[in-house]
């Protein structure tokens, strides 16, 4: 019988090789080389890739036999995963690889911009002795504001500690008390903007953390202090950051990420006050071992056809068939709920109703963990790390299951508690033949809504004309409504309009609505990828 064929098309670690052993014929092409890859692709049962090999529609055209593409590393950017999902590859990564060198890389610029290690090494090579000139700071008794405590902001935390420093944070998906467990302070972004000696950052890139740092809040800070961002490019306004540096508003910074890449020519270049690196985060021999074996391990679970938890997209192996089709509902099912939160719970309930609750639903409770964390924590979130990052934000979390089910076949909901005592839940369903996805409970309020890519809900005391209220301040604004409905607890009682819609809400357009309706919340949700 023939061995499945795993195509290498970049560097991969001598251990990760080693997971693959004798069990697959193992080819080697250029990836970069799209004369050599295609071709290659035509035999390939298994696909790998660092960063350099584009893996895309046409790529994917010449793979009739591709099961796998497995990056070794974190990003996904040179993948095409919808078009991959389409064909019926699996797309895998390795999302803990380099959590540690991330960390270790932003103490390192933090250090060397605190002292000018750079501007002093650059100065002394080209036969300049200036010690005056690159005086630095110390690190003792300074504050330290880390943006976004998800498990590299933590390893961060970790290590600046020895440093004598006060350590803050801006994370509003963690709980104080777990950040008091690390010795962090929990605090405002503002707070954050005005206190800090040094702000690094941790957030994953969202519509909501691109420009987070920008004119404005730069403006609000010392002018003492330095910011560091090891993160994602674009979190950090580059203009913004050069203009403050050049007018003496921000003391210095260390980037190692950038809005467009590969960058070779920017503003920030001219700058003596800032240390730049290219996207040198995960590049330590370390992590890319780490990410050749776990990639090479799930490869090896792809192809012997069992669960591979790093999977982002088809999720594969030995779970029911008739669990399978739940898992793109509980995972969509965390994504409203972290939305409709707006922080993380202390309590998790996933809870399984119906026919499926007698298979062994376990998956379920990942794939909701795995949507309740993609928009708050910077790291790749998988099945893998969902559990951990609970974990350390100090969530309780319980599967429950019955066979009890009175108004649908199965049905699951994400339920939680806040940390002011709040509960917070959604439920969502697959109805009929088609499967079709549907949500069909918010916070206690029964309706039966599909899940678009953009949705909004707003909590009210019921009185007549408030839909026309809402429909007329969306049209003001060109928001089309796709579809609407009105649920509530008794009639003059509480009531929650549940809204989907062709366009994302603006929040200057939320904040209206609420006003003018009295609103007790509104929140938007964006489903999209």
């Amino acid at each position: 019988m023939n061995k499945p064929v795993v195509l290498v098309a970049e560097e991969l670690s001598e251990a990760g090789l080693a997971v693959l052993g004798a069990d697959f014929e193992v080819r080697h092409t250029d990836g970069a080389d799209r004369s050599k890859l295609l071709p290659a692709l035509a035999e390939a049962d298994a696909l790998i890739v660092r960063s350099a090999t584009q893996v895309d529609s046409e790529a994917l055209a010449h793979a009739g036999r591709l099961r796998v593409v497995a990056r070794a590393g974190v990003g996904l950017d040179n993948v095409d995963v919808e078009a991959a999902t389409k064909a019926g590859v699996m797309v895998v990564n390795a999302p803990t690889s380099n959590i540690t060198s991330a960390a270790e890389h932003t103490v390192a610029l933090i250090l060397a911009s605190a002292r000018n290690v750079a501007q002093g090494h650059g100065a002394l090579k080209a036969g300049e002795w200036k010690r005056s000139k690159y005086t630095g700071v110390e690190l003792d008794e300074k504050v330290v504001g880390i943006l976004g405590l998800g498990r590299i902001g933590q390893l961060v935390a970790q290590r600046l500690q020895p440093f004598g420093v006060e350590l803050i944070a801006y994370d509003p998906f963690l709980q104080p008390a777990r950040a008091a467990q690390m010795g962090v302070r929990l605090a405002s972004l503002e707070e954050v903007l005005e206190q800090a000696d040094f702000i690094t950052v941790h957030l994953p890139k969202s519509k909501e953390t691109i420009g987070l740092i920008g004119d404005k809040e730069l403006h609000t800070v010392k002018p003492s202090v330095r910011i560091i961002n090891v993160a994602r490019g674009g979190i950090v306004d580059e203009a913004a950051l050069y203009t403050a540096v050049k007018e003496g508003r921000v003391a210095g910074a260390g980037i190692d990420v950038f809005a467009k890449e590969p960058c070779t020519d920017s503003p920030l270049f001219e700058l003596d006050q800032v240390v730049v690196t290219p996207h040198l985060g995960a590049s330590t021999h370390e992590a890319q071992e780490k990410a050749g074996t776990q990639v090479a391990r799930s490869v090896k679970l792809a192809l012997a056809g069992e669960f591979v938890p790093d999977a982002v997209n088809v999720q594969g192996g030995v779970v029911a068939e008739d669990v399978k089709p739940g898992l793109p509902l509980a995972e969509k099912l965390g994504r409203v709920f972290t939305a409709l939160a707006r922080e993380t719970a202390t309590k998790l309930d996933i809870e399984v109703r119906g026919e499926i609750a007698s298979q062994d639903v376990r998956v379920l409770e990942l794939a909701a963990l795995k949507g309740i964390f993609t928009d708050v924590v910077e790291e790749t979130v998988t099945y893998v790390n969902a559990p951990l990052l609970a974990k350390d934000r100090g969530v309780s979390v319980e599967l429950v299951t019955s066979s009890e089910s009175p108004d649908w076949r199965n049905v699951v909901t994400v339920r939680g508690v806040l940390a002011d005592g709040r509960n917070v839940s959604v439920s969502g369903t697959l109805s009929g033949p088609r499967q079709i996805m549907k949500i069909v409970e918010v916070n206690g309020y029964t309706m039966e809504i599909v899940p678009t890519e953009h949705l909004a809900f707003f909590a009210y005391s019921d009185r007549p004309g408030i839909v026309g209220m809402v429909g007329r301040l969306l049209g003001d604004h060109s928001v089309n409504i796709a579809s609407m409905q009105v649920a509530r607890d008794e009639k003059g009682g509480r009531a929650l309009i549940a809204l989907t819609v062709d366009s994302a809400i603006p929040d200057v357009v939320v904040d209206q609505i609420v006003t003018e309706i009295g609103a007790d919340s509104g929140r938007t949700v964006d489903l999209t990828d």
